[in-house]
């Protein structure tokens, strides 16, 4: 049985109000309020990973490398151990993401933090299912191809904070064997000055009730039922529209369920074309299909995770906070052939704006016939896709990749490339698409997590509809002025593909992403 969560915070021993602690970022993870607003304690975030070193810049050969699972830092000299530092920064900061995997896990993780010599903890073995702490189901995903010694990984979601620096390293059982060994790091920075409070294993202990509850609600997130309640219901023809007006006022939507249901036609087809808006203080932030705002992408799926629920016959809950000052109003508009019928429920929350306060938004946009390539050295026949560009200010949230596969096979050897404000390299470099999305290894089967999936893979091939999202936590993406996200079109095979990609995003009223 769990405690309430308000418990476990009072039985705590007292830390400092803005001190960033394993606690506060375990309540940070589920709180979808704190997800609002620019925080006051402001960070940058960044990712490290095991992408080929030969990628240094656009303009230089190499771009497209993709030997993506023998890149490290530097290799160390320990205690007389040879150690590959796969991660190094200096605090304050948090690690808020660790994604790795491998052929085979023999070898030794450590973690090392503040400058010391001791690692804090070891891991015997690539692989964070067997820290020496427990980190629970949520926190610590199993990838769909996990084998406890051989091939497979797994995605690390407790937070590691850190006062002045954080070490990670590899020790390899044998280093003339060449092991591909694949990782992310996620973490952030916060401004010099922030206290952190360094995460030690008793910690961790002395916590673990309050780990257990957190992934309780990961993994059954509480849908808020309090507040103003607002609902509509209606037959909505072809080419027709309706709306529905929020609560004058400064308040928040903190739950909305959207329940389509046609007699005619293609359940996919239907969803795709209804489409969803919203404005929020005369300006609209949403216009997506149904579709792609449920997560599911072509043909509507099912999606089970912590920000978005769909049940795959119609329905679509969001808990997605969206706030906004004096007025908002969300409108269906049908696109498709034939009439669906519309329910709509939501629930408002009064609001205290403050000047950190983001409006919620969602971009979405489509491209045909994208040339994917198999020839990851030449640079000019390869290409850089833009997934998105937001100008402003603003935080990342997440994303979901929807896909028709021309290709015969394997669609997803690109790389993400995501520049922040004014980066000369990409703030984060990754290893491939199914990498970013929290699974690893060609073919993708679908999967849930509370930080997203893979709804849609038709074929173990990869040929036809595949569908990822990715929701972020702790591992958001702040920027001030833009941010630029390119995904690598490279396959197994030479073809193409039509994609659809969605942005969950919260930003000022001037913020806006690139049409």
């Amino acid at each position: 049985m769990f405690l309430p969560y308000s418990v476990c915070l009072a039985q705590q021993k007292p830390v400092g109000k803005n001190k960033v602690t394993l606690a506060s970022l375990l309540e940070e993870m589920i709180s979808f309020d704190s997800q609002v607003n620019y925080p006051v304690q402001s960070y940058t975030c960044k990712q490290v990973s095991s992408y080929d070193r030969r990628t240094i810049s656009p303009d230089k050969p190499g771009w497209f490398a993709n030997d993506d699972g023998a890149g490290y830092v530097r290799l160390d000299s320990i205690n007389g151990r040879k150690e590959k530092v796969m991660f190094e920064a200096e605090g304050p900061g948090v690690v808020t993401r660790i994604w790795m995997t491998t052929l085979i896990k023999n070898g030794v993780l450590r973690f090392y933090f503040d400058g010391s010599k001791i690692p804090a903890f070891e891991i015997q073995g690539y692989d964070m299912n067997k820290t020496p702490f427990y980190a629970g189901k949520a926190l610590s995903l199993t990838h769909t191809h996990y084998t406890p010694e051989g091939k497979g990984g797994n995605t690390f979601m407790l937070p590691l904070p850190y006062q002045k620096s954080c070490r990670i390293t590899f020790e390899e059982p044998d280093y003339s064997k060449k092991i591909p060994r694949y990782y992310h790091i996620n973490y952030r920075t916060y401004k010099p000055g922030t206290q952190v409070q360094t995460f030690t294993l008793a910690e961790a202990a002395s916590l673990q009730s309050r780990i257990e509850d957190v992934n309780s609600r990961l993994l059954n997130p509480p849908t808020f039922t309090g507040g103003e309640k607002q609902s509509l219901s209606a037959q909505i023809d072809s080419g027709e529209r309706v709306s529905i007006d929020l609560p004058k006022g400064t308040f928040a939507i903190k739950n909305l369920a959207i329940d389509i249901k046609g007699n005619k036609g293609d359940y996919g087809i239907m969803m795709r074309n209804v489409i969803l808006k919203i404005k929020f203080d005369g300006k609209e932030t949403v216009r997506v299909p149904l579709s792609d705002f449920s997560g599911a992408g072509f043909g509507s799926r099912k999606v089970d995770s912590w920000y978005i629920s769909a049940d795959g016959k119609g329905s679509v809950t969001s808990r997605w906070v969206m706030p906004y000052k004096s007025s908002a109003q969300i409108e269906l508009e049908n696109l498709s052939p034939f009439p669906v019928t519309a329910s709509v429920i939501l629930n408002c929350a009064p609001w205290s704006w403050g000047a950190n306060t983001l409006y919620f938004h969602t971009s979405w946009k489509e491209e045909k016939n994208i040339p994917l390539n198999n020839q990851y050295d030449n640079d000019s026949e390869n290409l850089d896709w833009n997934f998105v560009t937001l100008s402003g200010r603003g935080i990342y949230k997440g994303d979901l990749m929807t896909l028709f596969n021309y290709a015969p096979d394997w669609y997803g050897e690109g790389d993400e490339k995501i520049w922040v404000d004014d980066d000369k390299f990409p703030s984060f470099i990754g290893t491939g698409t199914e990498d970013y999305y929290n699974c690893s290894w060609a073919p993708v089967v679908p999967f849930y997590t509370p930080f997203g999936g893979a709804p849609r893979a038709d074929n173990t091939s990869s040929y036809g509809y595949n569908s990822f999202l990715r929701t972020r936590n702790l591992d958001n993406i702040l920027f001030t002025r833009q941010l630029k996200f390119d995904l690598e079109m490279l396959s197994w095979n030479k073809g193409k593909e039509d994609c659809s990609t969605t942005v969950f995003w919260y930003g000022d009223a001037g913020s806006s992403a690139k049409k």
